[in-house]
């Protein structure tokens, strides 16, 4: 098989390739020889990372990407402080001044080379948390399950799953997520498995012998016939059944919600109340209310989830040598970011909370001291009880 000059079989940057400003924009790197030529280099710059806007007017932002920025510019002259990572945002400020989530700090020269891979890293992991933190949202006590990583790039899997599950969802896919975060990784079957075992009572047969004990049993059934058949064979076929899936295509699909429906009403008029029913295939935002007021338990979301639009953050220059400076559009000077721990809300400058009088706090925590860490970076688990929390206060709003 032809392979580049690099050897390379699959087309993903290296950690050292990233940490060498290999995959900046050309044009910093020539930004800084001229700088460098002519003794600017070491100018003291403070840049602040601001989005302004969000996708779909969306009324805030799950933050994430924030430990892959720190690790990047560890040892670095580099300061660096940012909102938690897991933490929800508004665009701007009551007073519509862009909020910024985080700053660096430092001469140019030391971190020109990363900004592309910063925002790179911010924009794509804060557009997926943020997609996925909706879907928890809207799902309430139901399961979400995260399908997209066969969407997108095999390299950025991981990227993919640790964005969803700090938004709170229950499982993931693949078993690398699983070692990297401690997610579960949960599946059900494939068409594939009904296909080659020759039909679905084959396929759920096997199934009820062969799969692991441990691994609960989720039967999908929409390969050849009604999802209502292929249900009631699957909990004849496996006693233990945990719940049917329907991955109904598009093309046959009709009303979705009174298939969930009919299929419900089948096996709980055959005492199979306890099994559930998971629905995937183009699930979003918007099939979600109807469907779990259908009766759907869980939901298997994928390229809704893998292809969320990334936030459009940038990294702006507002500070030289200590003196306010920032191109037009956008405001200069160091940014006193404050947040009101009672309802969430951000200002700028402000120590009382406008909206309820309680006393504003600090909103950044600073990760490193030029390129020294300063504390530990969170755990999962940590983030991912932030995000929860967060969410259960916030509205969705468009």
């Amino acid at each position: 098989m032809p392979r580049d000059a690099k050897g390379r079989d699959f087309y993903i940057a290296t950690s050292e390739e990233i940490k060498a400003g290999k995959t900046t924009d050309v044009y910093f790197l020539r930004t800084l020889d001229i700088l460098k030529k002519a003794g600017k280099d070491r100018t003291s710059v403070v840049a602040e990372v601001t989005a302004g806007n969000l996708p779909n007017g969306w009324p805030w932002g799950v933050l994430c990407g924030v430990e892959e920025a720190v690790h990047l510019l560890q040892g670095k002259s580099v300061s660096l402080w940012s909102l938690p990572e897991g933490s929800l945002f508004p665009p701007r400020t009551a007073r519509g001044i862009p909020v910024p989530v985080m700053i660096v700090e430092g001469p140019y020269g030391e971190w020109a080379l990363y900004e592309t891979p910063i925002l790179g890293m911010v924009c794509q992991a804060s557009g997926i948390a943020t997609k996925a933190a909706r879907i928890r949202k809207l799902a309430g006590d139901k399961q979400v399950l995260s399908f997209g990583v066969r969407r997108m790039h095999p390299g950025i899997a991981p990227l993919i799953e640790r964005s969803v599950y700090v938004a709170g969802v229950d499982a993931i896919t693949t078993p690398l997520g699983a070692e990297l975060f401690g997610a579960p990784a949960m599946g059900t079957m494939p068409h594939a498995l009904v296909i080659v075992m020759g039909g679905p009572r084959e396929a759920f047969a096997a199934v009820h012998k062969y799969l692991e004990a441990k691994i609960p049993r989720i039967a999908l059934v929409d390969t050849y016939y009604d999802e209502k058949t292929e249900a009631l064979l699957a909990v004849e076929a496996i006693p233990d059944l945990t719940g049917v899936r329907l991955d109904t295509p598009a093309s046959r699909r009709g009303n979705f919600p009174s298939i969930v429906r009919e299929v419900r009403w089948e096996l709980d008029l055959r005492g199979h109340k306890d099994v559930k029913i998971f629905v995937s295939g183009s699930v979003d935002e918007g099939s979600i209310p109807a469907l779990a007021e259908a009766g759907a338990d869980g939901f298997g979301v994928g390229t809704s989830l893998s292809n969320a639009p990334t936030i459009d953050f940038a990294m702006d220059i507002v500070e030289v040598e200590g003196k306010p400076a920032a191109k037009r559009g956008k405001f200069g000077g160091r940014k006193d970011l404050q947040r009101c721990p009672k309802d969430g809300s951000y200002e700028i400058g402000v120590r009382t909370c406008p909206a309820c009088g309680s006393k504003m706090a600090p909103a950044f925590t600073q990760y490193l001291d030029r390129g020294r860490t300063l504390i530990p970076l969170p755990s999962l688990d940590d983030i991912r009880r932030r995000t929860a929390e967060e969410i259960h206060r916030a509205s969705l709003g468009p």
